[in-house]
């Protein structure tokens, strides 16, 4: 009976070692499944949506091949079609009945697309010459754009490779029950052999005549090589035997024993699951709210790039090259400081725009454009340098991101309650009657207490206590630049709305974030004939006049952040930053 469970054991441990083996080697599954396609359309643009991405779970592989160079970026759906336009192009989908890709063209009135490198809509891209391969995992709402260059049709070749799940769970319980098995087996059998042995007993032997022994000749005896083992016999011959399931476990443990082989309640690994590109903007119940005009991973990009186009065209004084990122009140005073420091190279640059950590996104909710997106950056080195804040448009979707407003936070400033970046805000009108005053109304209303002081009677809407602008500018400074002049000269103030335009970004107060250009134009004129005006400083530097007859109007622009509550709080207007400086200078005319 023994000797039956012993060889039991070892059919059913030699069979389930077999059965394990085969799952990992003739049994196994293909690891992935691929997809090709190849478009014959001179379409420029390829689209692969994420209903075509995700046709088979898992992460999604794409290879591209072209004839010249292959750029490739993912973004928002809606993103990626605003900025294809009314361009022809392909798109791609999957039959899952024939199991392959099928490249349909989509026509449009357009043929080509601008350069598509750098783009604020993508959250990420990738381009190389001729081939491209790059790994992703979408989520709904998310699509693949593939180009050449924006002239040429677009790469011809495209696949995607999904991963399928050939996990073997089993395989290493079955490997490793083998071996216990076979141990149990080798055990059972030696046991029988010793319980045969010692059930025989004693035997009696038929006495035999006692033989003179033979005197055996040396020459006859054999004798072992030298260095050559006994062979052993006996118990010790088993070892060997003995030996063979624990060298096999010991493999198994060094190199079998992948987490692949394991079901998931021992230890073995999971099925892949989808890691999102970007964040799906959270739908609140009984509110359509429009997305988030972007992410906080691609705003980090856009305020990289911005800085780094700053940091360039500050340092070589480049008009053009501030102009691809900057307009408005913000481009206004930096192309001024450009001009007055070649003339004088004392002067202060503005600060800088710092690349590093992005403290505050606050992006507008809108499926259209233009869009607008508030954002804090800090210093990452140096703590003691003013955080910048900017207010950000992009007037198409082909447009880059522009900064409109780059102002210093004030060192008491306490920013609003806003939402998350993942919801975002929505833009007000400049006529807004929600707040404590009409966004449009700002800028003159600000610019009257500089003018009068807290005698102005808009003062009672904004708190003074901590605004340091009106120490630098009001009109104690006003007076004592009047006080300053030959008797042979007279200034004049005049206020006026800036030509930047008025942005304003609802908190969750109800109030906002506003920010506004405010012009204060300084007109300096002769009193006495044949008397001449002599400008300095910056007045002198940009204009390049250094005496006149007529007199000089120099412009100063104020860019202002404000809190602004709701219509219905006690609270007070407060200054949150600004940034001011002279952006015109020349002769009266």
């Amino acid at each position: 009976m023994r000797f039956i469970a012993a060889i039991v054991s070892f059919v059913l441990a030699f069979g389930m070692i077999a059965f394990g083996i085969a799952q990992r080697t003739v049994l196994l599954e293909p690891a992935n499944v691929t997809s090709t396609v190849t478009s014959h359309s001179d379409a420029t643009v390829t689209l692969v949506d994420s209903a075509t991405l995700q046709s088979i779970p898992g992460r999604q592989k794409l290879d591209i091949a072209g004839t010249g160079s292959v750029f490739a970026a993912y973004g928002r759906t809606e993103d990626v079609q605003a900025w294809v336009g009314n361009t022809k192009y392909n798109k791609l989908t999957y039959d899952k009945t024939k199991g392959k890709l099928v490249s349909t063209v989509v026509p449009g009135k357009a043929t080509k697309v601008p350069d598509p490198i750098g783009s604020d809509l993508w959250l990420d891209e990738f381009s190389h010459s001729k081939s491209l391969s790059f790994t992703v995992n979408v989520p709904n709402d998310i699509t693949v754009i593939i180009v050449s260059n924006g002239t040429k049709p677009a790469p011809a070749n495209v696949s995607i490779t999904w991963p399928l799940d050939n996990r073997t769970p089993w395989a290493g319980p079955l490997i490793v029950g083998g071996i216990l098995l076979l141990i149990v087996g080798a055990v059972l059998y030696f046991w029988a052999l010793r319980h045969l042995r010692r059930s025989r007993g004693p035997r009696r032997k038929t006495p035999k005549m006692p033989k003179v022994p033979k005197q055996r000749s040396p020459r006859n005896v054999k004798q072992r090589p030298s260095g050559q083992k006994a062979v052993p016999s006996g118990r010790r011959a088993a070892r060997p035997f003995l030996a063979i399931p624990l060298i096999l476990i010991s493999t198994l443990a060094l190199s079998g024993c992948a987490s692949d082989l394991w079901p998931e309640f021992m230890g073995g690994a999971k099925g892949s699951t989808a890691v999102p590109v970007a964040t799906s903007t959270p739908v609140v119940p009984g509110q359509d709210l429009q997305v988030p005009a972007v992410t906080a991973p691609q705003l980090k990009n856009i305020v990289a790039q911005i800085s780094a186009v700053a940091t360039k065209a500050d340092t070589d004084k480049d008009t053009t090259l501030v102009a691809t990122r900057f307009e408005g009140a913000a481009l206004a005073l930096r192309v001024a400081n450009y001009g007055i420091r070649k003339a004088d190279n004392t002067y202060a640059a503005l600060p800088a725009i710092p690349a590093g950590t992005v403290a505050l996104t606050l992006p507008q909710q809108s499926n259209s454009w233009p869009r607008t997106v508030f954002t804090v950056v800090q210093n990452p080195t140096d703590k003691t340098v003013p955080p910048i804040a900017m207010m950000l448009v992009q007037d198409t979707p082909r447009d880059n991101y522009k900064v409109d407003y780059a102002v210093a936070l004030e060192a008491k400033a306490k920013l609003p309650d806003v939402a998350p970046a993942n919801i975002g805000a929505p833009r007000l009108p400049p006529d807004s009657k929600l707040q404590l005053l009409a966004p449009a109304k700002l800028a003159l209303s600000y610019g009257d207490i500089i003018a009068n002081g807290t005698t102005s009677d808009q003062a009672k809407y904004f708190d003074l206590t901590k605004d340091n602008l009106i120490g630098l500018i009001g009109s104690a400074y006003r007076k004592a630049q009047i006080a300053a002049l030959p008797s042979t000269a007279t200034m004049s103030f005049a206020n006026s709305n800036g030509a930047g335009q008025v942005i304003a970004l609802g908190s969750n107060d109800s109030g906002a974030i506003v920010a506004v250009e405010l012009n204060e134009t300084v007109t300096v004129t002769p009193t006495e004939a044949g008397a001449a005006v002599n400008p300095e400083g910056a007045v002198k530097s940009l204009s390049g006049i250094t005496g006149s007859t007529k007199g000089t109007v120099a412009v100063y622009g104020d860019q202002l952040l404000f809190y602004v509550p709701k219509a219905s709080s006690k609270s007070k207007i407060t200054l949150l930053g600004f940034a001011t400086g002279l952006i015109s200078a020349t002769e009266k005319p």
